[in-house]
């Protein structure tokens, strides 16, 4: 009984350490994000869904856009799609529910949620 004690306290203790390894773009891929960009003079909210095996999917309203490929390259995620190749440099240190600004290269500056 007391060796499950120390393993659940011992788990328990590294559960944040764990969480703080990893990096924005990890939570980026894992948990998934809304893009709120301007579009042709229109505001919209992109709800993007990142698949382990490197596809990713956009949605408006519930409505799927469309999606593509992602690859992390040091601190940008890059994406392949119909509209073409970019890659956006994303901010470190942000975790689920941080939200930010950064620039993509097609839809210009952007604002990025982490969903929690």
């Amino acid at each position: 009984m007391r060796m499950f004690v120390l393993a659940t306290a011992a788990m328990a203790l590294a559960g944040p350490a764990l969480a703080q390894g990893k990096t924005t773009l990890d939570h980026v891929t894992t948990k998934g994000v809304v893009v709120k960009a301007d579009m042709q003079g229109q505001a919209v909210a992109l709800a993007m869904t990142y698949k382990p095996d490197g596809t990713y999917t956009a949605a408006v309203d519930g409505q799927e856009l469309g999606g593509g490929t992602w690859k992390i390259d040091g601190d940008k995620l890059c994406t392949v799609s119909q509209l073409g190749e970019s890659c956006t440099a994303y901010p470190a240190g942000k975790n689920p529910g941080d939200e930010f600004k950064t620039t993509h290269a097609t839809l210009g500056e952007i604002t990025v949620k982490i969903n929690q």
